[in-house]
């Protein structure tokens, strides 16, 4: 062990895991597994339990039910080598959380009358998409290519653009289509890139500006930006990657659609809460937020290109709805979000007919691997398909 796997219980109880470690710190043999607490403890103990097994390094969560925020939890550390613990306030990467929140600021603008979800580009922009040529937002190499006036907000929210993830993933950096937009599902960040400038053309400022004045602001979000804050320094965590070496907090500069946003798990309990509860949005924009868009047919959602005709996910109906994933589940309509890189791990799932949700937030990429246990822990089964998502995981992992 590198660090503290963990915080102080609240209330002055001590970690168990984190003492059974230190008794075991002496020993030269392998220490056997962790045995996991009982199903009625309570579920900071059995977090901390699967934390230890896999090596995670600290971990948030929050428990919303019927619509509330019920519990926040957050353990273990946000910088090992300083032994600073991971809090509620600790500001932390959303990753692809923030394509969830942009399409809850593009939604409003639906509602507003503002923006026409099947609207074409030249509908949205004062220029041919082509024509974009700022540093990061080149758009030069679809020049020739007329399929880019085939975008759409509701092609680009449901990942539909035919666009690989991101450009730089292609042999030669240049960005392509490689499906005609709107046939099949192929996650891309870079289509959201797309889908940001026709929301700062429809707005007329900043995506970062629209976002704290149209979502952070309303929903009490105030330690949530697009771009770094002077004020997240003394409490940003660090990451951790697969073996476990630590990643410096990236601060960004430019507001990025496909996923820039910094944040606390407090804030994002605040936001998930809302649209399971309806808030800011009307029935009609909730309802297409959450309602199939684009099937998915693919075994995996990474790599994202390969397309399979066997539509493992079929039954289950699992499909992109805007800014999120959705399926049917045995206790209903399931919607989910996940945000991943080299150190981040988050995930939030909603289970839509109870209200109720779960939402992850890691700073070590290790703790996708105990997200089906602690889901199973506080959702019950859910049907989530663990396997598309990770990859590595059982769709019946506990």
């Amino acid at each position: 062990m590198t660090g503290p796997l963990c915080k102080p219980l609240r209330g002055g109880r001590r970690c168990a895991w984190a003492l059974l470690a230190a008794m075991l710190a002496g020993c030269t043999a392998t220490p056997p597994p962790p045995s996991m607490p009982a199903a009625d403890a309570p579920l900071e103990l059995a977090v901390q339990a699967l934390m230890l097994r896999e090596g995670v390094q600290g971990l948030a969560l929050a428990v919303i039910r019927d619509g509330a925020v019920d519990q926040v939890l957050s353990l273990g550390s946000r910088d090992v080598g300083a032994a600073l613990p991971l809090t509620d306030g600790t500001i932390v990467y959303g990753a692809s959380f923030t394509k969830t929140v942009v399409a809850y600021l593009a939604l409003q603008l639906v509602d507003e009358n503002r923006l026409d979800l099947d609207a074409g580009l030249p509908q949205l922009l004062p220029k041919p998409l082509p024509h974009y040529t700022a540093p990061g937002r080149n758009y030069s190499d679809l020049l020739g290519d007329e399929r880019w006036r085939r975008l759409s907000p509701r092609v680009l929210l449901s990942h539909g653009s035919g666009f690989a993830n991101f450009r730089w993933l292609e042999p030669d950096g240049r960005l392509r289509f490689h499906f005609e937009p709107g046939v099949h599902y192929a996650y891309s960040g870079e289509g959201y890139r797309v889908l940001q400038l026709a929301l700062e053309s429809v707005l007329g400022i900043g995506l970062d500006e629209a976002m704290d004045e149209r979502v952070f602001a309303p929903l009490g979000m105030a330690d949530t930006a697009m771009v770094w804050r002077s004020d997240f320094a003394d409490r940003a965590a660090l990451g951790y990657d697969i073996d476990g070496e630590a990643i410096p907090h990236d601060r960004r500069a430019v507001p990025d659609a496909a996923g820039s946003m910094d944040t606390t798990i407090r804030d994002q309990a605040r936001f998930w809460a809302a649209p399971v509860r309806g808030d800011g949005l009307s029935q009609h924009a909730r309802r297409d937020m959450f309602r199939a868009q684009r099937p998915i047919t693919s075994a995996q959602q990474f790599p994202t290109l390969p397309e399979t005709r066997d539509a493992p996910y079929r039954d289950i109906g699992l499909a992109a709805g805007l800014g999120l994933l959705r399926f049917d589940g045995p206790q209903g309509l399931v919607w989910f979000k996940g945000g991943h890189d080299a150190g981040t791990a988050n995930m939030a799932i909603c289970v839509q007919a109870r209200r109720d949700c779960l939402v992850l937030m890691s700073n070590d990429v290790r703790a996708e691997r105990i997200f089906p246990a602690v889901s199973r822990r506080v959702l019950g089964a859910t049907g989530l398909p663990w396997s598309w998502e990770y990859g590595g995981l059982s769709d019946t992992a506990n």
